[in-house]
């Protein structure tokens, strides 16, 4: 009933910016906290930004003044807007979020298929 897509990902160089986007569709009531992680290979997924249904935002220590989260409650999108873009944020980025659908009004919480980010010269 709900779908995340993710998109925007690609390779970079080191220094460089990418503008990801997830778009969540479906029957949605409602959408409350959205979520980016990242999985690198090799690795466990980790969280990297979180925002909530007012704007309210936070960031993990590694992406703090570097990435922006942000969202358009009116279009069900959430953007991560990542500059200064180092190697170590090379994987894959997932979006995450928690959405009630028109059915039960019951929020549960869905991921996109990811997108890969390769950071690389």
């Amino acid at each position: 009933q709900v779908q995340l897509v993710e998109s925007g990902g690609g390779l970079v160089q080191p220094g460089g910016s990418l503008r990801l986007s997830c778009l969540a569709s479906g029957s949605i009531f409602g959408i409350n906290i959205m979520n980016w992680y990242r999985q690198a290979p090799g690795k466990e997924r980790e969280l990297v930004a979180v925002i909530d249904s007012d704007g309210g935002s936070d960031y993990a220590d590694s992406v703090k003044g570097r990435f922006t989260i942000s969202r358009d409650n009116a279009k069900n999108t959430m953007y991560l807007q990542m500059n200064s873009l180092k190697p170590q944020d090379t994987g894959v980025y997932y979006c995450n979020a928690e959405v009630a659908v028109y059915s039960d009004y019951r929020y549960r919480y869905y991921w996109g298929q990811g997108t890969q980010v390769t950071v690389s010269s």
